[in-house]
């Protein structure tokens, strides 16, 4: 998986939303620009997340759900999310 960095902006929004992808493909939240973070900050932060990469491990809740929405699935329901 590809390093990247991300800026985004939604619609209607005045601020642009920054996030960082890892390694292992984790996204990481690093702020809004212009109110949290400045560029010079970006290039400093991200550096510092791939250079201290670590995957993170499944949580029991995450292996939960996981397993309840392959049950509904074998079933032949269709899994409702929200």
């Amino acid at each position: 998986m590809s390093r990247t960095i991300e800026i985004s902006k939604y619609k209607d929004n005045t601020h642009y939303s920054v996030r960082v992808v890892d390694g292992f493909g984790q996204e990481h939240h690093l702020g809004l620009l212009g109110i949290t973070l400045e560029m010079a900050d970006i290039d400093d932060k991200a550096n510092y997340i791939w250079n201290n990469e670590v995957k993170q491990e499944v949580s029991s809740m995450d292996k939960a759900i996981a397993e309840c929405v392959k049950m509904d699935i074998d079933r032949g329901v269709e899994p409702i999310l929200d």
